[in-house]
């Protein structure tokens, strides 16, 4: 039985790099039997363009009927103007909520072949592999009231409001203890106790979700803090957990670690491991249409779900072994290009992907 995916390429250089991703599940299904159907869909701006929302019904129902959802990216400059309601990144928002996408996972490996692309020395870096769960429905991004209110005075004011349930934080709680277990066993969950009374309570419940895990380590560490460790000794992490903002703020942190945005993928997950896939940059308005950016981010989040909903970690690991090859024969798009490496295309890359997994 066919594995149904929802694609939805998005903006700017959304369309880009998902048409490379799709090359490589076409490789998989044409190749070696992979049983997926792919459907697309609008999303973002592009949507918003034909049909006045950033998230079209049809879109909505395709994702709900899909088995995974491959995302490209969404926003640009000329959408800005628009009102909050019906701007791009509604669309994404709306697709986390409605499917209930709370965990999301945001891994930071630092490729070996990339190890002069860091802007960190290599000894602080070489060897890094920590992942960040980020609670994805919740938060400040979510609470409300929210909005633009005129006091008394006449003088505007802008609000938001963070809120967090027990059983979002344990939800979230549980998920990053989950992933521990399969990895080096040790959480580091990020608040900003200090401060805030939300995430006094966060902390509280962390406690209450790690005697559930008793070989896993437990550590708290304040926002502030955790944003200088991940500069000064990021290998100090395993799993880090965190608030939407926070988790936000610190996965793009912990992305330049690796050299660049370009290459990490991402899983937002549901309570039963559907989820939806993208990189974590964003559109690149400034590059679009250009066939520079780097595909890679795309087509390793394909791996992630092949690997988290499709249970099908031998094509996962087909994808990993071909991108690691890619990288050793010096294949580098601009954003990790360095002296004595093959520049190439966004398309090239793709193309050099699929070759390495034909080979």
């Amino acid at each position: 039985m066919s594995n149904k995916i929802a694609v939805l390429p998005g903006d700017g250089i959304g369309q880009e790099i998902v048409a490379e991703a799709v090359k490589v599940l076409e490789c998989l299904k044409s190749d070696f039997g992979l049983a997926v159907e792919m459907e697309g869909g609008l999303v973002g701006g592009s949507a918003y363009d034909a049909s006045g929302t950033p998230l079209p019904e049809d879109t909505l129902k395709l994702s709900k009927e899909a088995d995974a959802i491959l995302l490209g990216a969404v926003g640009g400059y000329q959408w800005e103007s628009l009102d909050i309601a019906v701007r791009p990144e509604k669309g994404l928002l709306g697709l986390r909520a409605e499917l209930e996408l709370f965990s999301n996972l945001r891994p930071a490996i630092l490729y070996p072949q990339l190890a002069d692309a860091s802007t960190l020395k290599a000894e602080v870096v070489s060897g890094l592999d920590l992942m960040i769960v980020r609670e994805l429905t919740g938060g400040i991004y979510f609470g409300q009231p929210r909005g633009v209110r005129t006091l008394e005075s006449g003088e505007r004011q802008g609000y938001n409001t963070l809120v967090y349930a027990e059983h979002e934080i344990e939800r979230i709680g549980r998920s990053a203890f989950d992933i521990a277990m399969k990895r080096d066993k040790r959480v580091t969950s990020v608040d900003k106790a200090n401060v805030l009374e939300c995430t006094e309570l966060w902390r509280e419940v962390m406690e209450r979700v790690a005697k559930d895990y008793p070989e896993v380590k437990l550590s708290h560490m304040y926002v502030d803090n955790a944003a200088m460790q991940l500069v000064r000794a990021p290998k100090q992490f395993d799993v880090m957990v965190t608030t939407n903002m926070f988790g936000d703020i610190l996965s793009d942190c912990a992305a330049m670690l690796t050299g660049s945005i370009g290459m990490l993928p991402s899983a937002s997950l549901d309570a039963n491991g559907k989820g939806m896939y993208e990189p974590i940059h964003g559109s690149a308005p400034d590059i679009a249409g250009q066939n520079v950016a780097n595909p890679l981010a795309t087509i390793l989040s394909v791996s992630m779900m092949l690997r988290y909903s499709l249970d099908q970690v031998e094509m996962a690991d087909k994808i990993d072994q071909a991108v690691n090859q890619v990288l050793d024969n010096g294949l580098r798009t601009t954003d990790i290009h360095s002296e004595g490496m093959q520049a190439v295309s966004c398309s090239a890359m793709g193309d050099a992907v699929v070759a390495a997994l034909r080979g």
